[in-house]
């Protein structure tokens, strides 16, 4: 414990008094007064160039060298390193956003203490890794008291996850949120939040009686659960098929289940447009065939429900083939050496077990559904729902932020109770099915009705998949998709040519630079969202502390919010100090792990209910610390939510939209703005193309990170599986 605290007052020192505090020498030339020299460390800046308000930070730093020169186990040491480090970052905090630039952000403190001579700019490198060490100690500090059992790694797990959850997601929301009840005048307005609260068009009922469209909450909640219960449905279907079936095409199964989640999802709205659109393919074949005359039925409630069927799919199914992997096969033979039959088996031992599953999938698709903004923008049609409705409240001709951050609370809202009924249906009862025991069994075959309606409901699935994805293949071969099917390479030579010049290679096509930058992106927030969702997985399964069931719910308040409100809040939070971030490629990075990370936890949650406490226990009473318990004993478990993990946020780097379009820049452009942008006018051979070429990279990277990480096995494995799980055991 006092090599650690240690390690952390020095770092903390360090970034004081050597690193630079602000973010750059330029950022400082505009704030310093003539003479004032350049910035360097805080240390530096308070003595020298007149900015006193820094000072204060010596007397925290004091306190963690004082904690450490203590004798060993002194009754002070934790409380040195909790107060010291809490007032540093506390300290730090405040004094950050309350000077910007031109002096006081606050005219409260600028009436108190008179005009500042000058301001300062945003954090830099000195200003993190000191709050960063600030951090641990409070951290530590908490453990040293016996919080967390005393265990320092949870402890600052916690906080690290906390401090990041603050600064990344609630920070920015709050930007956008505070103006929900502007009063118009700069002040807040109580009676101004009760009325966009209360508006007719959000909770219209008359609908169920008149021929009009619904609220727009009600819209949302109804589609949503259409959603959550399509995917789910279709998730669990795939998952069996691909598990416990013989099925022999299982690759190819696997491969069409996750293509609509390596699409840009308005190609995907695009294909069900020239296949059902009033001059699609279908629509055309119909009328022609049966006399059926075309319409526009697929705008509207079919048709976004359709497509989110289809882009969300693919998340139930990587999160339920995990926990249909992770059934332990010995309870199923128990259950049938007491003379079960095959659906007694499975409605009382196998489909329990899977509940967990169900439950974080359902409640994937619901939040997914709500949260969706492109497939709602193109096919919506008169049927309108919150994230729309958010998006040109936003940047549309109403641009009113106060009506668009209402809404936003009402998503809240609703992310809250689903969040509410799924702990409610999980209840308090153990799904733990991976133990300590050995389990050599084989699963036993499904049941018979079981067996059919799984093949019933995911081979057509993924036969329409199959069709509508030839569909956008072909596309980005003809000249001109739905008019002109004539074939030729151009779209691809455009995006993607390569010529020799007088120094070399040159990458001539115009995608090339969009598609580096989204590789880079995508490769850096991967891994990160992994880890951060795993982590977090861990402390939700295995820790209790205060406040743990708020915690979850903060965690998964990124999701909750729609994409281009995200976008926007960044935009507003990190466009000044003193987190300055805007037109980086950090930003885009940051975006999109915080975005994706509540996957990346509930897909953890689902696969660590299932192991039991005891191998954690059976470590730690052999020595084991947390740490390498968890990298020797948990994460070999966690194989199908580590793939789940990293399939999920590398491919939606790749793919999202709505949460970075306002975010990228001219030096930093991402594969699907660049698509947009496209789309936009009208070149939709190359947008065609583009996205073929990033489905292609996508099923590549997906099959190198399975490969990678494996699979987990639990009970015996044979070489003639399929004889093996036909028959019953």
């Amino acid at each position: 414990m006092r090599h650690s605290s240690a390690l952390w007052v020095v770092l903390g020192w360090v970034g004081f008094a050597l690193l630079p505090w602000f973010s750059s020498a330029a950022t400082q030339l505009s704030v310093n007064p003539p003479g004032a020299g350049l910035a360097g460390s805080a240390l530096i800046d308070g003595l020298a160039n007149g900015r006193w308000w820094l000072l204060p930070l010596l007397a925290p730093l004091v306190a963690g060298v004082g904690a450490v020169a203590l004798p060993r186990h002194h009754s002070l040491h934790p409380w040195l390193l909790l107060v010291g480090g809490a007032a540093g970052l506390l300290w730090t905090v405040v004094q950050g956003f309350a000077i910007g630039l031109n002096g006081w952000n606050w005219p409260g403190l600028a009436a108190l203490f008179g005009p500042l001579p000058q301001g300062q700019g945003a954090f830099g490198l000195g200003a993190a890794l000191t709050m960063t060490a600030f951090l641990f100690q409070t951290t530590g500090g908490f453990a040293g008291l016996g919080c967390m059992k005393g265990d320092r790694f949870t402890a600052g797990a916690i906080g690290l996850v906390l401090l990041s959850i603050a600064l990344f997601v609630f920070l920015p929301v709050g930007f956008v949120l505070s103006s929900a009840g502007d009063s118009g005048a700069g002040g807040f307005s109580p009676l101004a939040l009760w009325t966009r609260l209360t508006a007719p068009d959000i909770w219209r009922l008359n609908c169920l009686y008149e021929n009009r469209s619904c609220g727009v909450v009600w819209n949302s909640v109804f589609l949503a659960t259409m959603t959550g219960l399509l995917t789910t449905l279709l998730g669990l279907a795939f998952a069996l098929v691909a598990v416990r079936t013989g099925f022999r095409a299982k690759g190819l199964l696997r491969m069409l289940t996750v293509l609509p989640i390596i699409t840009p999802p308005f190609v995907i709205s695009l294909a069900v447009i020239l296949l059902f659109g009033r001059t699609g393919t279908v629509t055309l074949a119909l009328a022609d065939w049966f006399g059926i005359p075309p319409s526009r039925w697929i705008y509207g409630l079919p048709g976004v429900l359709l497509t989110q069927t289809l882009a969300f799919t693919p998340i139930a199914f990587l999160v339920m083939i995990g926990v249909v992997q992770g059934i332990g096969p010995s309870l199923e033979e128990a259950a049938q050496t007491l003379r079960a039959s095959l659906w007694v088996t499975f409605r009382t031992v196998t489909w329990p077990m899977m509940r967990p599953g169900v439950a974080n999938a359902f409640l994937i698709g619901f939040i997914e559904s709500l949260a969706d903004f492109g497939n709602p923008l193109i096919l919506g049609g008169n049927y309108d729902v919150l994230s729309t409705k958010i998006y040109f409240a936003v940047v549309g001709a109403q641009n009113d932020p106060g009506r668009a951050a209402a809404l936003g609370i009402i998503l809240l809202g609703l992310c809250l109770g689903a969040f509410w009924l799924q702990r409610r249906w999980l209840g308090t009862k153990s799904y733990a099915t991976v133990s300590g025991k050995g389990d050599n069994g084989v699963p036993p075959a499904l049941p018979t009705g079981v067996r059919v309606a799984a093949f019933a409901t995911a081979l057509p699935w993924a036969v329409f998949t199959f069709i509508l994805y030839g569909m956008v293949l072909f596309g980005g071969f003809t000249e001109n998709w739905g008019r002109n099917n004539s074939l030729t390479l151009r779209h691809y030579r455009n995006a993607f040519d390569l010529t020799w010049g007088e120094h070399g290679l040159i990458w001539a096509g115009r995608a090339w630079d969009s598609l580096f930058t989204t590789i880079q992106v995508a490769g850096l927030s991967a891994p990160l969202t992994a880890a951060v969702g795993l982590m977090t997985a861990y402390l939700l399964v295995r820790q209790r502390f205060a406040g743990q069931s708020a915690f979850e719910f903060f965690t998964m308040l990124s999701f909750a919010i729609p994409g281009t409100v995200i976008g926007v809040s960044y935009i507003l939070a990190f466009n000044q100090p003193p987190v300055e971030l805007t037109g980086t490629m950090a930003i885009l990075i940051l975006c999109i792990v915080f975005r994706n990370m509540p996957v990346s936890i509930r897909a953890g949650v689902a696969a660590m209910s299932q192991i039991d406490r005891s191998l954690d226990e059976s470590s730690l009473t052999l020595g084991a610390g947390n740490l390498q318990t968890i990298r020797r004993v948990i994460l070999p478990l966690l194989r199908p939510a580590i793939v789940a993990s990293l399939v999920y946020s590398f491919v939606r780097a790749i793919t999202s939209i709505s949460a970075v379009i306002f975010l990228v820049s001219p030096e930093h452009e991402l594969a699907t703005a660049y698509i947009v942008g496209r789309v936009e006018q009208g070149d939709f051979g190359l947008a065609i193309a583009y996205s073929s070429a990033l489905i292609v990279l996508m099923g590549a990277v997906i099959a190198l990170i399975q490969l990678v990480v494996g699979e987990r096995r639990i009970g015996r494995r044979t070489t003639d599986r399929l004889a093996l799980q036909e028959k019953p055991v």
